[in-house]
């Protein structure tokens, strides 16, 4: 069984960071044309840059670990099947060529590159590269969390410490939150200090990885868009469950996701999103 280093995640981050001064960043500024087409919705987009970024960062991949099972966004948008594969493959990697691609297409500078290794369903390695300040987070399993810039020294990166509800600061993606729960939760996002949302998965977990916000909350559970900064919060010292509590894996579509700083402030913000109880709730203080 493949077992991920430190070094191995600088070669994957390498990767990212060479396809994207190649393939993204190009496409992004304008000196390489990049046409938008629309997937499931006006926000569900994608451009030449991901479907060219997804083939060459697969292709370097498999270059080195021949036999690999490679889950890219858009392949498996058109082979939906292969998902059911990742908790059985003996390894696996899960990319997101731009997680925020809306972003990136409406020339907003906030999109990053996202790659997950997975041994028999269990996510051993999480690597999010962001192109536009050359930055990379890492971490792999049982062995921490860390970025690196571009001055290359490894930095230690840490969650935050716990905190009431009523300071939290939570990325809370509600759009995709079936009725009747999604107006519960937006009903009770006032309990929290602050709450808001990137449109970029990528950039939301290195933020809560680091210490710079508290809390994230998901619904939709793509593992292009979770694994990796699953595994990075977690190696920074974090905590995460499903809404019902239960242990994420990067095969779960659904359940929901909730990350925080610990187990404590889990169940609180748990607690206090998914309950009508008043501002005032004891749940706040």
């Amino acid at each position: 069984m493949k077992t991920f280093t430190r070094h191995d995640a600088v070669i994957a981050g390498k990767i990212l960071a060479e396809v994207a001064r190649a393939e993204i960043m190009p496409r992004f500024n304008g000196s390489l044309a990049s046409s938008t087409r629309e997937k499931s919705s006006t926000f569900d987009v994608v451009t030449d840059a991901d479907e060219a970024a997804e083939r060459e960062i697969a292709q370097r991949l498999l270059q080195l670990y021949p036999g690999a099972l490679v889950i890219g966004e858009e392949a498996a948008g058109r082979d939906p099947g292969v998902l059911s594969r990742i908790a059985t493959a003996d390894l696996a990697f899960i990319i997101d060529p731009i997680d925020g691609t809306k972003n990136f297409s409406s020339g907003v500078p906030l999109f990053g590159v996202m790659l997950a290794a997975t041994v028999r369903g269990e996510v051993v390695m999480g690597v999010i590269h962001d192109p536009v300040c050359d930055d990379t987070s890492f971490a792999v399993r049982g062995g921490g969390a860390w970025r690196q810039g571009a001055d290359m020294i490894d930095k230690e990166i840490k969650v935050a410490l716990p905190v009431p509800v009523n300071q939290m600061h939570v990325v809370a993606g509600t759009n995709f939150l079936p009725q009747p729960m999604r107006s519960t939760v937006i009903r009770s996002l006032p309990k929290v200090a602050m709450n808001f949302w990137m449109r970029c998965a990528a950039h939301e977990y290195r933020m809560a990885a680091a210490g710079h916000c508290h809390a994230l909350l998901y619904y939709k559970l793509m593992p292009w868009d979770h694994a990796a900064g699953w595994l990075i919060h977690e190696e920074a010292g974090g905590y995460s469950a499903h809404f019902d509590g239960s242990p994420y894996k990067p095969d779960h579509l659904t359940g929901g996701l909730i990350c925080a700083p610990d187990q404590s402030s889990w169940g609180l913000l748990r607690d206090a999103l998914f309950s009508d109880a008043p501002e005032g709730d004891p749940t706040t203080d």
